[in-house]
């Protein structure tokens, strides 16, 4: 099949760029054509331990040999050790897996509804958390949500940073507040420590649970396992996905201890979540974000610091905001072999794999330096 037929098979969901990529190993990809290329994306913050990783590759490789799929009607040894581990790193928690972050968020919002019995959602603007139907009501950019109005009703909008616009939003009709500790799509902006310990103090006043979105920064990517650990605030619900298994897909719901019961046996489910595969991957991938790998993180997020001012966000999870539009900046790195994102119309998001070597990011930050000189 030509590569015209096989691209014009595929529903336009996707603006896709001009490059076809065949293999990876580390932070480089390699396309069709046989050209190397620096990732400075990660597959959008996903691929954490780099292409091919090790660790996950084998464990995913031993897990195919043995079983696939068993449906959630029996467990299987992958998922309750993901869970396990999972409950370790965040002191105490039940998880529900599924396949995406916008399925985690779909379930933290079911959940939320039936633990409190109240179905309001207040979330901010700017927000992005996902695309289903749900996540998308819940989502505060009203260009990604006006072509399928009417959404889920109950949905209000507050202000980033703005107890006061949050406070307005909450009222007894309130089942949850839904934060990304860093606004991934919204322009890489990180919320305040402050802030976020008010809204603590809200949701535990008002009966609403709080429900940190850390499909982004989650995994260790903002140079903690999750975020909220940085802010001094943990979640009663919080979400997983992106770089849990190093590429395969998988979403998480965890769910904190002593949080009020919600899903019981029937409400929820997932034919595909909790896959034995991506579970067994998830697990070897939470085994390799070490102490060391966060302190490398830390290190790195300073070395992009320390050659670009304006940075924001947190660990590898960065945006720079530029004096111009971000696409034409995105289009020259790839043409010069460095593949960088985007998070709105004049911000750069840097997401690389965390395991990157502070030569190969140094090298990527000096050709971002000379297209944008």
């Amino acid at each position: 099949m030509s590569a015209t037929l096989a691209t014009s098979a595929l529903l336009p969901t996707y603006a896709r760029q001009d490059v076809t990529f065949v293999s990876g190993e580390g932070s480089w990809l390699v396309d069709d054509a046989g050209r190397r290329y620096l990732d400075l994306v990660a597959g959008i913050a996903v691929v954490g331990l780099g292409h091919l990783h090790p660790a996950p590759l084998a464990a995913a490789q031993a897990q195919l040999q043995r079983l696939w799929h068993t449906s959630n009607l029996y467990s299987t040894e992958p998922g309750e050790q993901l869970a396990a581990r999972l409950s370790d790193r965040f002191g105490g928690a039940q998880t529900f897996f599924c396949n995406s972050g916008a399925e985690a968020v779909e379930a933290a919002i079911k959940y939320a509804r039936k633990a409190t019995g109240r179905p309001g959602i207040v979330a901010l603007n700017g927000s992005f958390h996902g695309r289903t139907l749900g996540a998308l009501s819940a989502t505060g950019q009203p260009a990604k949500q006006a072509p399928f109005a009417p959404l889920v009703p109950g949905v209000r909008f507050a202000e980033p940073g703005d107890l006061a616009s949050v406070a307005a939003a909450v009222d007894a009709t309130t089942a949850c507040i839904l934060l990304e500790p860093v606004l991934g799509e919204g322009g890489v902006r990180p919320l305040a420590l402050e802030f976020v310990a008010a809204v603590r103090s809200l949701a535990d006043q008002t009966g609403a649970l709080l429900v940190f979105d850390e499909v982004q920064t989650g995994v260790g990517r903002t140079g903690t396992f999750f975020c909220w650990e940085q802010l001094g605030v943990r979640p009663d619900l919080a979400t997983l996905a992106k770089g849990l298994a190093n590429g395969l897909p998988i979403g998480a719901l965890l769910v904190a201890e002593r949080t009020p019961t919600g899903l019981e046996p029937g409400d929820h489910g997932s034919t595909f979540g909790g896959n034995p595969v991506a579970c067994a991957a998830a697990a070897a991938v939470v085994d390799e974000i070490t102490d060391d790998l966060l302190a490398a993180v830390r290190a790195k997020e300073e070395q992009v610091r320390g050659t670009f001012t304006g940075v924001r966000g947190r660990g590898l999870l960065l945006g720079l905001e530029l004096d111009r539009p971000a696409a034409p900046v995105v289009d020259a790195c790839r043409e010069r072999g460095v593949l960088v994102g985007s998070a709105g119309d004049n911000v750069l998001r840097l997401t690389p794999p965390l395991t990157i070597s502070e030569a190969d990011l140094a090298h990527g930050l000096r050709v971002l330096e000379e297209v944008l000189a």
